[in-house]
């Protein structure tokens, strides 16, 4: 099931990292490792990843007119247990946080 989670957005060249809520996929998945493992089996692990979404756009403050400061970012519907997709999910270990930035934050408002 989706929650809701702090992120931040930033692109190359806008000055500020915009930071709001937005629905996310995140949580644990049951997995089975067997017992035996053959060299010639493949053990695949299932992440909490998006299943429905619809896509959001959001305007980065103060850029510079020749960057476009449009930035769209997935919003969680529904959620599911399946292979990790690394186009949609971040599936690493120890990754930065989501609200994570590099530039001066700004705050949207809660709506």
């Amino acid at each position: 099931e989706p929650i809701n989670e702090t992120v931040s957005v930033e692109k190359e060249g806008c000055p500020k990292c915009l930071v709001f809520q937005t629905s996310i996929c995140s949580g644990h998945c049951l997995t089975k490792v067997p017992v035996y493992k053959s060299p010639f089996s493949t053990v695949y692990q299932h992440v909490c990843t998006y299943r429905d979404v619809r896509y959001e756009t959001v305007r980065l403050p103060d850029c510079p007119p020749w960057v476009d400061p449009h930035i769209t970012y997935p919003v969680a519907l529904s959620c599911d247990c399946s292979l990790c997709t690394m186009d949609t999910s971040d599936c690493t270990i120890e990754s930065l946080q989501p609200d994570f930035c590099m530039s001066q934050r700004e705050d949207l408002p809660a709506y």
